[in-house]
């Protein structure tokens, strides 16, 4: 199978290759994916949130976490913050497996980490209704704070060792499915990776529901099952969904037309674009890049 488009995370220092976003409904600090934007990462991540309530989609299924509780999410694995409080904020923190292994072809990689991180696992809620897991909560408090304070000397092997020693506590106390039908799901999540790449690829061109099809070899029946059965949406609403989105981020970081930009995102009648941008964003282009303007400034 073709290999997926995903994101690549921007590490602030590429000789740590481990970051901590802050999120919130209205930015992410550093910037990269936030709210409500679907996307995956070859990194592991794991999401606390510090402050109201959040859902995160999983590969299509729903999790609802209140503050104080936490999810690992395993590499490659379609995930989106769909709902979160006005006030509220949740941090990721994300790193490469190979920081759990401690060097290549090590034992803790071909015991500890590859096992797990090349399993079906896809998701793992930590809610704090046992010990263990109340041990890791503690251990995502720690590092959060590591982040947020001024780095001090030896800060990087602080965080390493606390993030080895949470992943050491988690893999104790779980046990690996085997089952087909979680096989399946993982299959079919590639599918509809490949999909989805095509479209963040293409969306500025007059893409076709069979080109999208092809690209992960489904009749055009099966791709809209695919789509409904994950993302809860059809492609076309997806695809929409996906050009709103880059229209919203050239009305910010541009000055160009309405007009100009409707067709940079592939909408081929501005009318359109004006509609569809107002379904999403209960505003028309013009009244959102006002209003965005007066928030930045």
């Amino acid at each position: 199978m073709e290999k997926q488009l995903h994101e690549t995370i921007l590490y602030p220092d590429v000789s740590f290759p481990y970051i901590m976003y802050t999120h919130t409904i209205h930015a992410s600090n550093p910037e990269g994916r936030g709210f409500n934007d679907l996307h995956w990462h070859e990194e592991l991540q794991i999401t606390l949130v510090t402050k109201g309530k959040l859902v995160i989609q999983v590969n299509g299924i729903d999790h609802e976490l209140e503050t104080g509780q936490a999810i690992l999410i395993n590499k490659g694995v379609l995930h989106v913050t769909t709902h979160l409080t006005h006030n509220g904020q949740y941090v990721s923190f994300n790193f490469p497996e190979k920081l759990l292994a401690f060097y290549a072809d090590s034992a803790m990689e071909k015991n500890y980490v590859l096992p797990y991180t090349n399993s079906l696992l896809l998701s793992l809620v930590i809610k704090g209704d046992v010990e263990w897991q109340n041990q890791i909560l503690q251990m995502l408090w720690d590092m959060k704070q590591k982040f947020d304070m001024k780095k001090k000397w030896g800060w990087e092997y602080e965080v390493s060792i606390k993030t080895t020693q949470l992943w050491l506590v988690l893999i104790s106390n779980i046990s690996l499915s085997s089952e087909e039908a979680t096989k399946y799901m993982k299959l079919q999540q590639e599918r509809l990776q490949l999909m989805l790449s095509f479209i963040h690829q293409n969306y500025s061109d007059n893409i076709t529901l069979q080109e999208i099809a092809a690209i992960a070899h489904l009749s055009i029946s099966e791709c809209t099952r695919s789509f409904k059965r994950t993302i809860h949406m059809t492609p076309y609403d997806y695809l929409i969904k996906y050009r709103i989105k880059k229209s919203s981020e050239l009305l910010i970081s541009t000055d160009s037309t309405i007009t100009e930009i409707a067709h940079r995102v592939g909408f081929n009648h501005v009318n359109h674009f004006i509609q569809s941008f107002k379904k999403h964003h209960k505003k028309t282009p013009n009244e959102f890049r006002k209003f965005r303007n007066e928030f930045i400034n």
